[in-house]
């Protein structure tokens, strides 16, 4: 980490970030309460993550879009867009206006797509491959730490503020990360490696990069090829698709256990539903000290191994509430966060080191697709559930799938090696020093493609 912050393009960027998830997770929680404030249905107020979510349909394009965009240009700009797009709701001040806060919901749901895929493939472009597991740690431990004050601090907000003011204060949050966004300068790709030049390999041992077979070329092609050049790249590469199918059933089985937490609380604990945001702050905990461990997690255990050690952490946390206990809830919550970030992190790093730069951009936005879709319909149907079967037996089968899914990662293990230590002796960022940047090679720190 280190080594990181003392590149100032990185420090820059990791600021502009941080200020960006910032009011993203202000915003977040904020946009329901507001409905809720405006209509008192609980109904509509779920409605909003609705229109929050339904964006993810457009993936696909999103990511061709990104990777054919300049990633800091687009970073800024998407920042910059998401700050106006939020400017119409300074003029709700009644439930008559309601469409405008689910239209701005939807829009933003389209912006957190595009920033997500942005910043993978724009992290790709930053930093050298040995620190990929460090940077992308680096931001799971923001985003954990905003866990714990993101939403309180937006519902404190809006309770002092205002729906309309407190939109304002995140349209300037986002226009501030923008501004900071444009004194990033990636270092220029100037020339690709030779032919031979080591990289990972599927077996996750140096291997020589070939060219591309005409399959592997037709996925750049126009028209419908481009747009599922992610889905295909996933797909085709060994340790991608076992990470692709591992996070479509633990994304599955975290949906199908995300409606049981008031079940656990009210039937298993007996407490209060305020006693959920003191479990939910233990996650936030948790996924501090995940997030700082993951990128040395993975330099021992590699992608896979990490994101398996995190997923059976995850499982632990599922199956604990079975035997309803103030002890094991806390022990849950701390497992859940702890196990989150360490997955997730792995999940990032092996997508960019064996996505060329040029097609990072599309593999990350249909990685969260089918990912995120299957989700949808598990925390519906764990909420079909609920009131029909005891919610022990729900977890006690969440966590034997996420164990199953933790077991199918391990077994593949050996796909991926161990990240290496960085090197001190090369500098960072150059192309050298990062196999992964190959794929970049044709473009320049600009955006535009060389002959």
């Amino acid at each position: 980490m280190r080594q990181l912050l003392r590149r100032p393009d990185f420090r820059r960027f990791f600021l502009a970030l941080t200020v960006s998830m910032i009011a993203e997770s202000v915003l977040l929680l904020a946009l329901a309460v507001w409905v809720k404030e405006l209509t008192g249905s609980d109904g509509l107020a779920g409605a909003t993550f609705v229109a929050l979510t339904a964006p993810m349909v457009l993936a696909p394009l999103v990511g061709w879009a990104v990777d054919r965009a300049p990633r800091r240009t687009l970073f800024v700009a998407l920042n910059a867009a998401t700050a106006v797009l939020l400017l119409p709701l300074l003029a709700v001040h009644d439930a008559s206006r309601l469409w405008v806060v689910y239209a701005v919901a939807a829009g933003y749901g389209l912006s957190y797509i595009a920033l997500g895929a942005t910043v993978t493939a724009l992290v790709q472009e930053l930093v050298s491959a040995d620190l990929l597991p460090d940077a992308n740690g680096a931001s799971q431990t923001v985003k954990q730490g905003l866990r714990l004050v993101g939403p309180l601090l937006g519902a404190g907000l809006y309770v002092l503020l205002g729906g309309p003011a407190l939109a304002a204060a995140c349209a300037l949050g986002f226009l501030l990360a923008g501004a900071v966004g444009l004194t990033v300068r990636p270092a220029p790709l100037l020339a690709a490696p030779a032919p031979g030049f080591p990289s990972a390999g599927s077996d996750g041992i140096g291997t020589a990069v070939t060219a591309p077979t005409a399959a592997e070329a037709r996925t750049g092609e126009g028209g419908r090829g481009e747009l599922v050049a992610g889905v295909r790249h996933l797909v085709g590469e060994p340790a991608l698709r076992r990470a692709l199918v591992a996070a479509v059933a633990a994304t599955i089985g975290l949906g199908f256990g995300e409606t049981l937490w008031f079940a656990y609380v009210d039937q298993g604990l007996g407490r209060e539903p305020a006693f959920l945001g003191v479990l939910v702050s233990l996650q936030g905990v948790g996924g501090l000290v995940g997030g700082l461990a993951s990128a040395t997690l993975l330099r021992r255990l590699g992608e896979l191994g990490a994101m398996a050690l995190g997923v059976a952490a995850v499982a632990l946390g599922c199956l604990a509430p079975v035997w309803p206990t103030l002890g094991l809830a806390v022990a849950a919550s701390l497992l859940i966060g702890l196990g989150l970030p360490v997955a997730l992190v792995g999940t990032m790093t092996l997508v960019q080191r064996r996505t060329s730069t040029d097609l990072v951009g599309r593999a990350s936005a249909a990685l969260d697709a089918l990912a995120s879709g299957p989700q949808a319909v598990a925390i519906g149907a764990g909420a079909l559930l609920v009131g029909l079967v005891d919610y022990r037996l729900l977890y006690a089968v969440t966590g034997a799938l996420l164990l199953a899914t933790a077991g199918y990662l391990l077994n593949g293990r050996r796909l991926t090696a161990p990240v290496t230590e960085p090197n001190a002796a090369m500098p960072a960022g150059s192309a050298a020093a990062d196999p992964t940047r190959a794929g970049a090679a044709s473009r320049s720190s600009s955006g535009a493609t060389a002959p």
